[in-house]
């Protein structure tokens, strides 16, 4: 100290109340004298090693506002985040009795503490509190000590008590009296008594080894009732608090004559345990005293003492007669552990004459209290991705009963994704013990069951129902990874051709689905102009006529997405196929350069016979399958002649019926009906012109055409064997292609392919009927994935022949690349093979004519009329 007026202790060292329970002395030698200062210094331990427990004493009776403790310092939390993370104090005893200033973080006394009233006789009481603080959540507990001071006085069971004692007592003869009572504890109970002067009585305290006190009245020397039949005495009792405090009791003696022979027990003091819940009418113990005098004055009557508290008459009965005392009311081991009960022995003498002994019955407990279970500060609903720990609950656990029926250990319901964890002696947490999966188990009944360690044992559940909160971890999922849908052709604009659904195993706002086109580019266009979805129904609409001879195939993608955060989607894929509709008529070819659309002009000789082939009919029909399947008809002239000639159902060649004759008409007008086999049926008609010319009139046609057939078979001839090797080789170059398509597609990831109209135009013709695809164009099918793909209708009559001639060779017309045109060949090659079996006869190979794209519709007809 500078001015050696204040001195300053600080402590170097941790200190420990177990290691310094004894007061530390320490001595200060001022520099103005040598006088030494003597200084006790006392610790207590606020925080237990390892137990996680502040604790803090404080004085009952103290005022409001007083001092605890800074327990948001203690407990290591800034005064900052007291309120952010909603810190509050609860208590299962009274919660009033403390409370904590958020400003500074400091405990202070709220309301009035009465030890004697929170905690009654027991050596050590303490208020129990449970700091909880959110996000995260944490429990601290603290243990408040509450200190007992000296408020409560010394309290004898009656202000005034009368006693009665004959004048033939003996001196040194003891008259035990009721001492009295101080609800305080250790040295604020410890009473001395005082008896104010007097010449004839004494005071007489004895401490047995239950360490309870007995208070006595000695008489010193023989009373003389004639002398003073009363004698008035003062008691006081004074406690050992500081200040003391005392309570006083009158004594009125009352001296009484003769009977000079008082009962005795056989013991002053008895002992018996019972056990608490004992029935009615249970045998606690049997007192027996004696008299030695003769007659009335030997007989004995039993009874409690007048000091005798009403809850011990409430509990038990005494015989006046054989002295034993029964159970008549409810023994709770947790009320009273130890009943102190005072029995006299009256005899029936004039005037009567007592003794009095002591029964000391302990009470021994039972597992008699269930568990209470307590569950709260719960953390409901938790959500499904919450890491494995998270705190759920907090739970309490009590038993009132004591030892191993008391101590209670907590379990729960097997198979659920949790686990408790004790933190501190009967308190646990319920965390997260594995990951949840709302899809799985949306809701959890989660059931503790506490059970003590009595036999047998009791046990009390509680249920918690835990809610799983969704997450948006799952996308919408189709039933197919792939639909078909078929629609007609020239459907009608907006018309609904397909509805998809996707499924979500969320809840909520996650599990709504909004639909969508992926949007790309089909040939030139956008598709979105073709077909739109319904964002919320699914369902797909064609927004435009679809035409089957423009676009057969239409394969897109709609995306599903969830309304989650972040939303979560996947996609379909819908391959929409056109179905063709009889939409076109047949549509005739040109004959030839500078011919009219529907006009064929001919000269045939006379001479010709039966069977003979004059002239053909081409047509073709845009769409397919059936609808483009041609047939012909021959009309009948006008008036119902007959005609010498016919025309082939399936080929369109008119040929003669009969050999010519001077008496038809030298120029014949033929119509031709050509009809497909669609619903309904679509027609078209050709107009043959015939002009009939002797053959002296026509040498040179004549020899032109047989020059021309005989260059066509030579030509034929040669195709064939050109027509073997490009098989062959096409084979092979197929076969190679195919290899590397498979490898290509495996290895190389799939992009969108291009999409464009080609123009190949085939024509067929044969003995069975002839039939066309796409007059102008195949379109390609257009696909998100892989090259464009064609498509490829083969149709195969099964009618009958119509009647041709024998010698005449099919006529095959094809305008399309090499590839297509070798197919058709071997198509053509088989079927002609088949014929050559059923009708046993030989025919040759169909002639196919393999050239240059013609630059103009002229120029096809004269390729195929040279065929011809």
């Amino acid at each position: 100290a500078n001015a050696g007026d204040v001195g300053l202790i600080s402590v170097s060292e941790r200190l420990s109340r177990e290691e310094n329970g004894n007061p530390l002395q320490c001595s200060c030698l001022r520099s103005q004298g040598d006088c030494r200062l003597l200084l006790s210094v006392m610790f207590l331990l606020f925080w237990e090693a390892g137990s996680g427990q502040v604790h803090y004493w404080v004085s009952e009776e103290a005022k409001h506002g007083t001092f605890v403790g800074r327990i948001t310092q203690d407990l290591g939390l800034e005064l900052e985040e007291l309120v952010p993370r909603l810190f509050r104090v609860a208590s299962k005893d009274r919660g009033d009795l403390l409370e904590v200033n958020l400003q500074n973080g400091i405990l202070f006394v709220n309301s009035r503490i009465d030890r004697e009233e929170l905690c009654g006789p027991r050596a050590e009481c303490s208020i129990h509190l449970e700091v909880i603080v959110d996000r995260p959540l944490q429990v601290f507990h603290v243990e408040v000590e509450v200190k007992d001071i000296n408020d409560n006085p010394p309290v004898f069971p009656m202000a005034v008590k009368n006693l009665f004692i004959y004048e033939s007592r003996q001196p040194g003869s003891r008259i035990p009296l009721e001492g009295a009572s101080d609800v305080d504890i250790g040295a604020n109970s410890l009473l001395t008594y005082r008896l104010n002067s007097n010449e004839y009585f004494t005071l007489d305290v004895k401490r047995n080894d239950e360490e309870i006190k007995s208070l006595g009245l000695v008489l010193k020397k023989l009373l003389n009732r004639e002398d003073t039949p009363e004698h008035h005495l003062l008691i006081t009792a004074v406690d050992g608090g500081k200040p003391e405090l005392s309570g006083t009791t009158q004594l009125k003696i009352t001296v009484l004559d003769v009977n000079d022979n008082a009962p005795e027990f056989e013991s002053t003091i008895y002992k018996v345990k019972l056990f608490e819940n004992a029935p009615n009418g249970t045998l606690v113990v049997t007192v027996n005293a004696s008299d030695s005098d003769e007659g009335i004055n030997k007989d004995i009557v039993y009874s409690f003492n007048t000091d005798t508290s009403a809850d011990t008459l409430s509990k038990f009965h005494l015989d006046p007669v054989n002295g034993y005392i029964i159970v008549k009311g409810d023994i709770d081991f947790e009320l009273t552990k130890l009943y102190e009960i005072q029995v006299e022995a009256t005899d029936k003498g004039t005037p009567p004459m007592a003794d009095h002994c002591t029964v000391l019955v302990e009470i021994l407990d039972t597992n008699d209290n269930v568990p209470e279970l307590v569950i709260k500060s719960l953390s409901l609903p938790i959500l499904e991705d919450a890491p494995v720990g998270t705190v759920i609950a907090l739970i309490s656990v009590s038993d009132l009963d004591s030892g191993a029926n008391g101590q209670v250990t907590c379990t729960l319901t097997h198979h659920v994704p949790f686990k408790l964890q004790s933190t501190f002696k009967n308190y646990y947490s319920l965390v997260l013990d594995s990951v949840l999966d709302r899809e799985s188990v949306a809701n959890y009944e989660v059931v503790v069951t506490a059970r003590d360690g009595g036999s047998p044992s009791l046990s009390a559940t509680a249920s918690v129902s835990v809610e799983v909160a969704d997450v948006n971890d799952n996308a919408p999922a189709f039933a197919q990874a792939e639909y078909t849908v078929f629609v007609k052709e020239n459907n009608p604009p907006g018309c609904h051709i397909f509805t998809v659904s996707a499924r979500d195993a969320d809840a909520q706002e996650n599990a709504l689905v909004s639909y969508s086109l992926v949007e790309r580019r089909v040939g030139e266009r956008a598709l979105s102009s073709y077909v739109s979805v319904h964002a919320e129904s699914g369902k797909v609409y064609a927004l435009q006529p679809l035409d089957h001879e423009e676009l057969d195939l239409l394969q897109f993608q709609v995306s599903a997405r969830d309304a989650g955060v972040p939303p979560l989607g996947s996609n379909v894929t819908l391959q929409v196929f056109v179905l063709d509709e009889n939409d076109n008529a047949p549509a005739l070819l040109p004959p030839g350069r500078g011919g009219g659309p529907s006009a064929v002009s001919q000269v045939v000789a006379r001479s010709v016979g039966a069977g003979h082939v004059v002239a053909k009919v081409r047509a073709v029909d845009a769409d397919s399958g059936y609808n483009a399947w041609l047939s012909y008809e021959l009309q009948l002239a006008a008036g119902g002649a007959s005609s010498p000639f016919r025309v082939g159902l399936y080929t369109g060649e008119i040929s003669t019926t009969r050999a010519l004759d001077e008496a038809d008409t030298p120029r014949q007008r033929l119509l031709v009906l050509v009809k497909d086999h669609g619903e309904p049926v679509l027609t078209a008609t050709a107009t043959v012109l015939l002009s009939l010319e002797d053959s002296g009139q026509a040498p040179k046609t004549s020899s032109r055409a047989l020059s021309g057939a005989a260059g066509a078979e030579t030509a034929l001839v040669d195709v064939n064997v050109y027509l073997i090797i490009a098989i062959c080789a096409v084979s092979s170059l197929l076969v190679l292609t195919l290899l590397l398509y498979t490898a290509l597609r495996c290895s190389a990831p799939p992009r969108e392919g291009a999409c464009g109209p080609v123009k190949p135009r085939l024509v067929c013709s044969s003995a069975v009927g002839s039939w066309s695809y796409s007059q102008e164009r195949r379109q390609k099918v257009c696909s998100g994935e892989g090259p464009p793909k064609t498509d490829l209708m083969a149709f195969s009559p099964s009618l009958p022949p119509g009647p041709i001639s024998g010698d005449r060779e099919e006529q095959l017309d094809v305008e399309a690349d090499l590839p297509a045109k070798v197919s058709n060949f071997k198509k053509s090659f088989r079927r002609s093979k088949k014929k050559k079996k059923k009708r046993k006869k030989k025919e040759r190979n169909p002639s196919c004519s393999y050239g240059k794209e013609a630059t103009s519709t002229t120029e096809k007809m004269e390729a195929a009329m040279a065929l011809d």
